[in-house]
């Protein structure tokens, strides 16, 4: 029940840092599953999600070991189910990759089907299909479940019809103690997916091409343990870099990799914010009024889906009418209806968004309504007068860490306010 309290109308100044990709972690923890030892992971995100996978890994009989907040010793030898909760696995939207997890390490794995953020049908049959071309039976309801025919994988070609980050991660992992050769062809190319293989790669994993079209996966009989620190969380970055953005100001945006930041960077620049890249630090600054722009989200190196609602909110400040063509997802401008309470003027066919630049926004009470969308929210409370309040924040929290502690340390007045659960009120009979 709780909710963000944001006051409005100061400009950003000062600091901060990024912490690891949560679009990583979210894949390299359930791959530690399988590593025949121990594998130490740092640069962990402190969010909701890795803390939830955590737990999921406890209850198959994985040793957790918290070193410090964003370093975890993970001990996978010992796992007697490849059965996770059901309550645990639906409430994640990355619990999918278990199932490659599992049945690339013990040749079978029952899965409850994913949960995490609804902005539309986001179907597995891509992961599916590579499952099956390496020899895997499966079958789909509430669970999906898989088993490898004969006891082991079988290297296989797969061709995936669309780009797809899941499948591609999901059927890396499958393939890595598989017996052969795998060769994924049209392969996505994100940040993560590299993260990923070099991570597997650095347990003993044989990768080669994580980054291209096709990747090679040779199977190896066994992975060994080892230490491996998560890259940096782009998304994240780029939410604080659209912050200072819509509100004015200058961030200094440390530990990142300025290449991930490209196609953000640019997309501001065209908008009139100043960009300076530095070894492993951005320096973003606003201060003339923002010009309208065009975008369009495309897999990597195009701009990022993820990012789509935070740069919405920085163009309905700007000048003039820009249009964003969502090209990933359908349904992914749920949230705008919420940005319109706050004065925005935009509107909405399919995947297209019309988007007419206002001079402000007015704060009100808003809802969020997926993790992305909760962070464009917050961006639109900072940037507008009076107060905002926003609510369903446990998406925000899925995903970005210490997301109010964070802005208030550069200048942004917000608060996590803890609402009391209503009271059931007693009903009388007569």
């Amino acid at each position: 029940m709780n909710q963000y309290v944001i006051r409005g109308g100061h400009p950003l100044f000062g600091e901060i840092t990024v912490s690891g990709a949560k679009n990583a972690a979210v894949a390299i923890i359930p791959a530690a599953l399988l590593v025949d030892g121990v594998v130490r992971i740092e640069n962990v995100p402190e969010i909701s999600d890795v803390t939830l996978f955590f737990s999921i890994l406890e209850e198959l009989g994985a040793k957790v070991r918290i070193l410090n907040r964003h370093a975890v010793e993970l001990d996978c030898r010992s796992i007697h189910s490849t059965r996770p909760s059901y309550e645990l696995a639906r409430r994640i939207r990355a619990s999918y990759y278990l199932v490659g997890a599992l049945l690339g390490r013990f040749g079978q794995a029952t899965v409850a089907m994913p949960g995490g953020c609804n902005f539309g049908v986001r179907p597995i049959d891509l992961h599916v299909k590579g499952f099956r071309a390496m020899g895997a039976e499966v079958t789909e309801g509430g669970f999906i479940e898989a088993v490898a025919r004969d006891g082991r994988l079988k290297g296989a070609s797969i061709y995936m019809d669309q780009v797809s980050v899941g499948a591609t991660m999901n059927v890396m992992m499958a393939a890595v103690l598989a017996d052969g050769v795998t060769t994924i062809d049209n392969a996505a190319k994100e940040p993560h997916i590299v993260d990923l293989a070099n991570f597997l790669n650095s347990m003993g994993a044989d990768i080669k091409g994580a980054g291209t079209d096709t990747i090679k996966i040779r199977g190896v009989e066994k992975l060994t343990g080892g230490t491996y620190c998560i890259i940096p969380d782009q998304i994240e970055a780029g939410t604080y870099m659209a912050a200072v953005a819509a509100t004015g100001g200058q961030l200094l945006i440390k530990n990142v990799i300025p290449k991930h930041m490209e196609c953000i960077s640019s997309k501001l620049q065209e908008m009139g914010v100043v960009v300076e890249e530095q070894d492993d630090a951005l320096l973003v600054r606003r201060s003339a009024p923002l010009q309208r722009t065009n975008v369009k989200t495309m897999p990597y190196p195009g701009f990022p889906t993820d990012m789509q609602p935070q740069i919405t909110v920085v163009l309905a400040l700007a000048e003039g009418t820009s249009i964003v063509t969502e090209g990933v997802w359908d349904n992914r401008f749920k949230y705008v209806g919420e940005l319109k309470r706050l004065g925005a003027q935009i509107q909405v066919d399919g995947r297209v968004a019309v988007v007419e630049g206002v001079s402000r926004l007015e704060g009100a009470p808003i809802q969020a309504c997926d993790l992305r969308a909760g962070a464009a929210l917050v961006i639109a409370g900072l940037a507008a007068q009076g107060t905002t309040t926003l609510g369903s924040v446990q998406y925000i929290e899925r995903g970005y860490e210490d997301m109010v502690g964070k802005l208030r340390a550069v200048g942004a007045d917000i608060e996590l306010v803890d609402l009391p659960e209503p009271e059931k009120k007693e009903q009388s009979i007569g």
